[in-house]
């Protein structure tokens, strides 16, 4: 059993060890607020260009119109932009969106390229001997979307020279503050799905659904240029910002969690230092007692 003094001194360590996750905890729940409350700012004008690239969709041809919304018909090249932390302490949050990202890539049919926003995705990666052709780390909490709106133009300007004929972005969906989802979700060329428009419709009931005819100022190829690519990259932007609000709540169970152990191991290594010091004390009164009893019996 170890002496009272190094089971203080445990004690004392483990103590240290929870206030920091204490904090870290908190600062984590600030962060996931912060992520959430940008990412929402950018959703009023990611629903309008979805309505209007809806609309162009229903159109026969629609593919014609911009060469992001144009499938190829072979398949060469990849390009993956995977959505990792720069940091650790997030509990499982890192490996899972790196391993359901390698499951859904294996045994594609053509070489999967990545880019990687993250140390700990990048590090991985290397360490599997991925093919990584770009790294963006240390993105700033609650980004602007110029802060990484150069992510978006790197896959747009790739899949138009026809380095990549798809392009995917991998990041961790947020729930809540329980649950996120590492998910795969093409973005290049541009999938309209099905269901897209009632969803769009549904997530905000202040806008009507209309069947009227559009009249595009200055025209549609012109509107497209600019909204495509720049629609492209926001979807970007706002993987980012969900990523890092599932990487805060994650890391904020995290905390909670060594928190709550952290407690749980301050009760029993006090327990063991009240038996640690009981025994000292013990010892000390037999010591005491013997001594006296030797005195006695040298009287004698």
């Amino acid at each position: 059993m170890s002496s009272a003094r190094e089971m203080r001194l445990r004690i004392k360590s483990v103590k240290n060890l929870s206030q920091v996750t204490r904090a870290l905890q908190t600062v984590s729940a600030s962060k996931v607020r912060k992520s959430m409350q940008a990412m929402q700012a950018t959703s009023a004008y990611t629903e309008k260009a979805m309505q209007v690239l809806v609309h162009l969709a229903k159109q026969p041809g629609h593919q014609m119109l911009h060469p992001l919304l144009a499938e190829r018909t072979t398949i060469q090249n990849t390009l993956c932009i995977l959505i990792t932390s720069d940091r650790g302490l997030a509990g499982s949050y890192n490996v899972n969106v790196v391993r359901n990202t390698l499951n859904y890539f294996e045994g594609f049919q053509s070489p999967v390229f990545y880019v990687a926003v993250g140390r700990k995705g990048r590090d991985m990666l290397v360490r599997r001997r991925k093919k990584v052709v770009a790294d963006f780390s240390q993105i700033p909490t609650s980004p602007r979307f110029s802060d990484v709106s150069a992510i978006g133009w790197l896959a747009v300007d790739e899949f138009l020279d026809k380095n990549y004929d798809q392009v995917f972005v991998a990041y961790t969906q947020f729930e809540n503050m329980l649950t996120q989802i590492p998910i795969v979700r093409r973005i290049l060329p541009l999938f309209i799905e099905q269901d897209e428009e009632k969803n769009i419709y549904s997530r905000n009931d202040q806008i009507k659904k209309s069947n009227g005819v559009y009249s595009y100022e200055p025209g549609q190829a012109e509107i497209l240029d600019q909204i495509v690519p720049r629609f492209t990259a926001l979807q970007i932007y706002q993987s980012i910002l969900v990523a890092q609000a599932s990487e805060n709540a994650a890391r904020m169970m995290a905390m909670q969690n060594a928190t709550e152990n952290a407690s749980e191991l301050i009760s029993i290594l006090q327990l063991e230092y009240n038996k640690a010091r009981q025994q000292s004390i013990t010892n000390e009164m037999l010591d005491i007692a013997g001594g006296a009893e030797a005195l006695a019996q040298a009287k004698h």
